[in-house]
C-alpha cells in the first residue's frame, strides 16, 4: 500500500445558529485517508468503529472512496462522536465524547508511508500503540504527523506537548496549526519551534496559519504562501484537506525517482527547492480553500483540486 493512516474516525454532529443539527463523518486521520483516497491514491486507515448507526455512516463514505479499512481486531467498540459547534464565521469548536483503546497491530502489507496524529497520538491507552507502529514501520517508511490539538483531551499542556514531541521525533513530515503551536508552546514563536523540531530529524514543517495562509520550514529554506480564495461556509476539516493534498503532492513519482525507500525519500524533502515548496504549499491551501467553501469535511477530489489551482 502508499498510505497507513492510523487514528480516530468520529462521527461529526455539527451544530449551527438557527440551523439543525446535522451528522458528518469527520475525525482528523480519518479524514485524512479521505482526502487521498479522492485524491486517487492508495490508503488502508487504522481505525475503530462500532456497529451503529455513526459507525456505518462513517464507515460507508470510506469504503466508497477506496479506503481500505483495518483494525485490531476489537469488538464491542463504540464509534466515537463530537458536537462541532459553528460561529458566526464558521469557526468551529469541539466538544468529544470518545474512547481510543487502540491494540498493536503488525500490518500485513507494508506501507510507503505511515500518518498519524491528533487524538489516535494523544490519547491513552491507544496512543501508545500508535505511535509503536509508527516506529516499527520507520526504517523503510516515511511518516506524518499532525498534532491537530484538542484541548479538551490533551490533559495537563507539558504532558501533551512531550508525547507530541514523542511523535515528533518519529515524523518525517510534521503539519501543525498556529492555533496547535500556540497551545502547546505558547511562549515560543513558530520559527523556533521549527527549528526545533527540524533538529529533532524532521525533513519538513508545515504550519496553517488560517486566513493567512501557511508557511513551510526546512534547514535551507522557509516559504510561505497566502490563503487560496474561498467563500467560508465552515473551516471542518480544512486542516486535513491540507494535510491530505500536502502528502499526495510529496508522494507522487518524480521522474527519474519513482522508486524511494523510506531514508530516499527524508532526504530528498529536506533538500526540497524554495519554488517545489512554494508549489506544495499552493497545492495544500487550494484543497483546504475548496473545503471551506462547503459544509463538513469534505475535501477535493483530483479534478476539483485541479480546477481551483487552474483558478486566477
Amino acid at each position: 500500500m502508499t498510505f497507513l493512516v492510523i487514528g480516530e474516525s468520529v462521527a461529526d454532529i455539527v451544530r449551527a445558529p438557527g440551523r439543525p443539527d446535522v451528522a458528518h463523518p469527520g475525525g482528523s486521520p480519518a479524514n485524512v485517508a479521505y482526502g487521498l483516497a479522492r485524491l486517487g491514491r492508495d490508503v488502508a486507515l487504522l481505525t475503530q468503529l462500532g456497529e451503529d448507526p455513526m459507525g456505518e455512516l462513517i464507515r460507508t463514505r470510506l469504503v466508497r472512496a477506496g479506503v481500505r479499512l483495518l483494525d485490531d481486531g476489537q469488538r464491542g467498540v463504540r464509534t466515537p462522536t463530537a458536537v462541532v459547534s459553528l460561529d458566526a464565521d464558521g469557526k468551529a469548536s469541539y466538544a468529544f465524547d470518545i474512547a481510543w483503546t487502540l491494540r498493536p497491530f503488525v500490518p500485513v502489507e507494508e506501507p510507503r508511508h505511515v500518518h498519524l496524529g491528533s487524538i489516535g497520538a494523544a490519547a491513552a491507552p491507544g496512543a501508545a500503540a500508535a505511535l509503536a507502529i509508527a516506529e516499527s514501520l520507520r526504517g523503510r517508511a516515511t511518516v506524518s504527523y499532525d498534532p491537530n490539538v484538542r484541548p479538551a483531551l490533551m490533559g495537563d499542556r507539558p504532558a501533551a506537548l512531550a508525547q507530541a514531541e514523542r511523535c515528533v521525533a518519529t515524523a518525517d513530515v510534521v503539519k501543525a496549526s498556529d492555533e496547535d503551536l500556540a497551545w502547546l508552546c505558547p511562549q515560543e514563536p513558530e520559527a523556533t519551534v521549527a527549528e526545533r523540531w527540524l533538529g529533532m530529524g524532521v525533513a519538513l514543517v508545515l504550519v496553517t496559519r488560517g486566513a493567512a495562509g501557511a508557511a513551510a520550514y526546512t534547514r535551507g529554506h522557509t516559504v510561505t504562501v497566502p490563503a487560496g480564495a474561498a467563500t467560508v461556509v465552515d473551516t471542518v476539516g480544512a486542516g486535513d484537506a491540507f494535510m491530505a493534498a500536502a502528502l499526495e503532492a510529496l508522494l507522487a513519482p518524480v521522474p527519474g525517482h519513482e522508486v524511494h525507500v523510506g531514508p530516499q525519500r527524508r532526504e530528498r524533502w529536506a533538500r526540497l527547492t524554495a519554488s517545489e515548496l512554494t508549489e506544495l504549499l499552493r497545492q495544500a491551501t487550494a484543497a483546504a480553500a475548496v473545503t471551506v467553501s462547503r459544509a463538513g469535511a469534505n475535501p477535493p477530489d483530483a479534478a476539483e483540486l485541479e480546477r481551483a489551482l487552474q483558478a486566477p
